[in-house]
């Protein structure tokens, strides 16, 4: 009788086990909506698995400690975890295994200035654009590389980032700052003053798309600043307007004619600094300008992104009179494929 009761015993034992076994592979999720949990570094698998049952990611606190049982050589990342959707007790080991930590993904694309970036932190609920517009405005992260630099525009390097939600607007100015290093020194700058190159290559940025006209607009802003000509870049008319807060998404002759000291209008030379953040081929085009005789350029008429460049104004007023009569008659032909064709019964009186 002992012994049936011992194997009934051993019975339930192992079959109990192999339940428990089992579970771990189904799926739950005790949470209606995004749970995060934030495991600090050294956090104790006790502790890990208590805060996953509270957080509803386990259903059980043991199940998670007898999965790591099983896999004793895994080991927990610190970070912060977002639980979404149901997920079984083993996929939730593996995922602390992995460091799966959420992240927010941020992509600063190439001519992209402080305002923007802000707008973007802001619209991803990251940070506010208050904040990042505040930590940008202090040029501390590169006053060892560039002491005259106003602010941080032009130094916050367009690439794709990954941010936290305990990420601060001064810890993503630093990631940016620290990306903008790197591309500067793979770039071989030897002795170019960094401030004036980052200034130049964010016109450059702004005013020339296609790749291969860079080093020329280089050339032509280089030849006008070394005659003491005004470099009149309507991007920089823009930039004064958005510091005055005052931009409505056009150049108005108020523009042209403000006196503020980005407006290269007004003001012959460089702008007090960048006014957008420049890629690699805008600085590298800054680095290495084309040698021309150019001092003009005016953008073709086709949508092409490409420019007419010319070494005198006769030609540049040429240029722009082709580039105005371009843009009439494709104006013209819009509107004509918009006007509606003769009626049948027009047609047939």
């Amino acid at each position: 009788m002992r012994l049936w009761r011992l194997a009934a015993l051993t019975v339930l034992v192992v079959g109990a086990a192999g339940l428990a076994v089992h579970s771990l592979s189904w799926k739950y999720a005790g949470f209606r909506t995004d749970v995060f949990l934030d495991i600090p570094k050294g956090t104790p698998a006790r502790a890990v698995a208590s805060e996953l049952a509270e957080a509803g990611a386990v259903r059980y606190a043991w199940q998670f400690l007898l999965a790591r049982a099983l896999r004793p050589r895994a080991r927990i990342q610190a970070g912060e975890y977002l639980f979404r959707r149901p997920a079984s007790t083993w996929e939730v080991l593996e995922r602390l295994e992995k460091g799966d930590i959420f992240y927010y993904q941020v992509t600063v694309p190439e001519g992209s200035n402080l305002f923007d970036i802000a707008a973007a932190l802001e619209s991803q609920q990251i940070l506010p654009a208050a904040e990042f517009l505040e930590a940008a405005r202090d040029p501390t992260l590169v006053r060892d590389l560039a002491p005259r630099a106003p602010t941080l525009e032009g130094y916050l390097f367009p690439d794709t980032y990954r941010l936290s939600r305990h990420t601060t607007a001064g810890q993503s100015c630093r990631q940016m700052t620290e990306r903008f290093r790197r591309a500067w020194q793979e770039l071989d700058p030897g002795d170019a003053d960094p401030h004036a190159t980052v200034t130049l290559a964010s016109l450059i940025e702004k005013e020339a798309s296609l790749e291969p006209e860079r080093p020329l607009v280089a050339s032509v802003y280089l030849n006008r600043l070394q005659l003491g000509i005004p470099l009149q870049c309507d991007p920089t008319t823009i930039y004064a307007a958005l510091l005055e807060d005052r931009y409505r998404g056009a150049i108005h002759r108020s523009d042209l004619d403000n006196k503020q000291r980005y407006n290269t209008y007004q003001h012959a030379g460089l702008p007090p600094g960048p006014i957008a953040n420049p890629g690699r081929t805008a600085l590298k085009a800054a680095l290495r300008p084309a040698q021309t005789p150019y001092l003009y350029f005016v953008a073709r008429p086709d949508g092409s992104g490409a420019h007419v460049f010319s070494k005198d104004l006769a030609a540049h007023q040429r240029a722009v009179w082709k580039y105005r009569r371009g843009l009439t008659q494709a104006k013209q032909a819009t509107t004509a494929k918009q006007l509606p064709g003769p009626s049948a019964a027009s047609r047939r009186r």
